[in-house]
């Protein structure tokens, strides 16, 4: 005796198998997602910014890339990771010398990636970029 699939579990399994895909649709913030990888586009060699986009004492964050530039001193760039070691949220502001996770409050220094406020226990890791002229890339 063989069971055929009744009309009930046909609808079901395709409303689950509908679900299950819209699950990637978007990210952790609810932003949608654009058609390639986080961090796909921080391929070695491509321009993120200008010198002159990153403020002294502050810095930019590159949310396609993962990545935040910062300036601490003048004509002294480094880059982190945009993701904060607390929980992975993506970081919100740099301002007063920090790079600020608002999704739990934990800053970092932007000279360093160290931790300057918990919850977060953990420095941001340092990521490789080259300064040519006034072009700053990934290494």
């Amino acid at each position: 005796m063989t069971h055929r699939p009744t009309r009930r579990t046909i609808l079901i399994a395709t409303g689950a198998a509908a679900l299950v895909a819209g699950c990637g649709e978007y990210d952790d913030n609810g932003d949608t997602s654009s058609d390639t990888t986080p961090g796909e586009d921080a391929s070695p060699g491509r321009q993120l910014a200008t010198t002159g986009e990153i403020p002294v004492g502050g810095g930019k964050i590159f949310r396609d890339e993962e990545v935040v530039v910062t300036q601490p001193k003048d004509g002294e760039f480094k880059a982190f990771s945009a993701i904060c070691t607390h929980q992975r949220c993506t970081v919100a502001t740099v301002a007063d010398g920090t790079i600020n996770c608002t999704c739990h409050g934990s800053k970092f220094n932007i000279g360093d990636g160290s931790v300057a406020n918990p919850p977060a226990t953990r420095p941001l890791p340092e990521k490789k970029i080259t300064v040519a002229g006034n072009s700053i890339r990934l290494a």
